[in-house]
């Protein structure tokens, strides 16, 4: 809920007549959105519902804050934070909420019109189109797909120079989705779980047959739970199974079919049978069924199968995001397991985010906001291009990432010191973005474009990213991986948007300084002080998975991530059983040098996109496999001596 501003304690008597004030530019689109064209202007009576994103104290000491929780030389290893300590540590000031109102007031709003959401860091006002293009020094237009599809947006906005340091973002403003929703089926399926955004796995054109008592002699060709177990050394069975959490988050209409599971675990968990994931709804989210086939079931099914054989007997938690008429945005699931990030009507951005609840016939009830205590773990194979989406508005998702490691109830910076691990998968077309596409020299997505796309978030320094290794044809389940080079190629690279975090500069200078002298600061951010990913990497290749009463091939990072993040599951597991906490944020611990032995190297393949061989596998991290695959057995000794 929202309340109102107490605005004649913070301002005082406002003026009579509106203020103006030299205004500067606040933010600008980053390139203009395919497809989309201006149609009109946005009629001047049109009710915008505003949204000011209020600059959140403290965040400058994020970082130290979450090493000194993640490192394991850190004498606060595994003291994660609580959320009232998190929401007054980082709730923004007096003097900010006081500065940004009064240049409201004194522009003209009535002060009854202005509302502060419950964690201070949002005003929200309802004004019309003609009163925000004042504001802001503007213009708002309607823009057209040729899909029928409508958006509102504008180019760039500003905001008085002194009012600047005070604010985050505003929206609705540039930030716009450019995915247009599928009409199919009468269904307006939107959001990152929608089939046309095409970030999910890839699959064989045909069916399989499994060959019957092949055992390990078959893992190049054929990936099960038995070859992973063997090529990273898995050998443990949960004990803290009530005590521990793993979480696997979907996006509708993306749903697991329950014939698929049941197919599955017949062949290769028979315990399993008849076993479901816990579902958890968030905004509606539910499985539908309605619409079939591998671009509606193939993630789901491959993360579920998959997940739930490794962590069996664990239960494993379903995160259904969103309904079947809107979808969902990466901040739906983050608004339900972190009570702060949620503004109800001051927070998500209606050019990219679906909001909740938007009345019939989808879901009318309460909107999903810090419902959910987060899982342990959490996995998630669903991605952005980086430039898809605004500086700002990337840089506040990926601050709420690492306050979710503080502590194991909130969400991935925020998450991180709150508790929790969050792996995101890196991308499945190496240094390219999502469908093949890279920046051309106009600043657009283009097929044939030449600069390198990094992926978000993957590119956030407070997730841990993982990329995809293969076994090579005709190598066998013991001999060492390559980079994945079959069907897709690991997503990797470094961001344009977030800063190198301290506790991967060593590694990624000794990369750089040795292996990128074929490429140039026009073609990808080769300047030493950018985040690079992935973190790690795990098998993405030749996935027997049940789709659609049949088994396929699956390709992905999509397959890496739930994979990698099942074997952290298991190392909370170990440590809940011996009386200690979740390991939360695990990137500062994993690129210690202690660490080093814990990871098999990657040392060969490449990650090619944007019409060059990419990026190559070597000695030592890089933006292929990271810190390379997981030895389980070390990470899991190694893990249980921290404190």
């Amino acid at each position: 809920m929202l309340f109102s501003l107490i605005l004649l304690c913070l301002l005082g008597s406002a003026l009579s007549a509106p203020q103006s004030y030299p205004h500067v530019v606040h933010e600008r689109r980053n390139m203009e959105p395919m497809d989309w064209v201006s149609s009109r202007r946005l009629e001047r009576d049109f009710m915008v519902p505003m949204r000011i994103g209020l600059t959140q104290n403290n965040l400058h000491r994020l970082g130290d804050m979450l090493m000194a929780v993640s490192h394991p030389d850190s004498p606060d290893y595994g003291s994660h934070w609580t959320a009232a300590n998190l929401m007054k540590t980082f709730a923004p000031s007096a003097e900010i909420i006081d500065e940004v109102s009064k240049w409201l007031v004194e522009s003209g709003i009535a002060r009854n019109r202005l509302h502060l959401s419950l964690d201070h860091g949002w005003i929200h006002l309802n004004a019309t189109a003609a009163e925000v293009e004042e504001l802001l020094k503007t213009e708002y237009y309607i823009l057209t797909h040729p899909s029928g599809q409508e958006q509102i947006s504008c180019s760039d906005y500003s905001v008085p120079a002194h009012v600047q340091p005070h604010v985050d973002l505003i929206i609705p403003t540039v930030h716009f989705s450019s995915r247009p929703t599928t009409m199919a089926h009468r269904k307006r399926y939107g959001g990152v779980g929608s089939p046309e955004v095409k970030n999910g796995p890839f699959r064989s054109d045909q069916a399989i047959t499994l060959k019957k008592d092949s055992g390990l002699q078959n893992c190049d060709e054929y990936i099960t739970l038995d070859c992973l177990r063997v090529l990273y050394g898995i050998k443990y069975k949960p004990r803290a199974t009530r005590r521990n959490s793993f979480g696997i988050v979907e996006f509708t209409p993306q749903s697991y079919i329950p014939s698929d599971l049941d197919l599955f675990f017949k062949n290769f968990v028979p315990s399993l049978v008849g076993s479901r994931p816990k579902l958890e709804s968030i905004d509606g989210g539910m499985l539908q069924f309605k619409i079939t086939g591998f671009e509606y079931n193939g993630e789901s099914n491959l993360d579920l199968e998959y997940a739930m054989g490794l962590v069996n007997p664990q239960k494993v938690t379903l995160l259904q995001t969103g309904d079947e008429i809107v979808g969902a945005s990466f901040n739906t699931w983050l608004d339900a397991v972190d009570g702060t990030y949620c503004t109800y009507e001051g927070g998500d951005d209606p050019t990219v985010d679906a909001i909740y609840p938007h009345g019939p016939p989808g879901y009318t009830g309460p909107k999903a906001c810090g419902t959910i205590k987060p899982p342990h773990v959490i996995s998630i194979s669903y991605g952005y291009n980086e430039v898809d989406l605004t500086r700002n508005y990337a840089q506040r998702q990926c601050n709420e990432y690492g306050k979710v490691f503080f502590n194991p109830m909130i969400t991935w910076m925020f998450l991180g010191l709150m508790g929790s691990s969050v792996f995101y998968s890196s991308g499945d077309n190496g240094v390219a973005g999502n469908s093949n596409q890279c920046v051309n020299s106009t600043g657009q997505l283009d097929s044939k474009g030449t600069i390198f796309t990094p992926s978000f978030p993957g590119g956030c320094p407070w997730v841990t990213s993982v990329g995809a290794t293969q076994i090579n044809p005709g190598s066998s389940v013991f001999d060492p991986e390559s980079a994945c080079e079959q069907v897709i190629f690991s997503g990797g690279g470094f961001s344009n948007y977030f800063s190198i975090p301290d506790y991967q500069c060593k590694q990624v200078d000794h990369y750089l300084k040795k292996h990128t002298s074929q490429y140039s600061s026009a073609q990808f951010n080769n300047s030493g002080s950018a985040r690079a990913f992935p973190d790690v990497a795990a098998n993405g290749a030749n996935y027997v998975v049940a789709v659609n009463g049949e088994f396929y091939l699956v390709y992905g990072t999509s397959a890496s991530s739930p994979v990698f993040a099942s074997m952290i599951s298991m190392i909370n597991d170990a440590r809940i059983h011996m009386g200690r906490r979740p390991v939360g944020f695990i990137n500062p611990t994993i690129y210690s040098h202690e660490f080093k032995s814990a990871f098999n190297d990657i040392t060969t393949g490449n990650n090619p996109g944007c019409g060059t061989q990419g990026f190559n596998a070597t000695k030592g991290w890089d933006p292929v496999t990271g810190l390379g695959t997981p030895r389980f057995q070390q990470l899991l000794e190694l893990f249980k001596r921290l404190p």
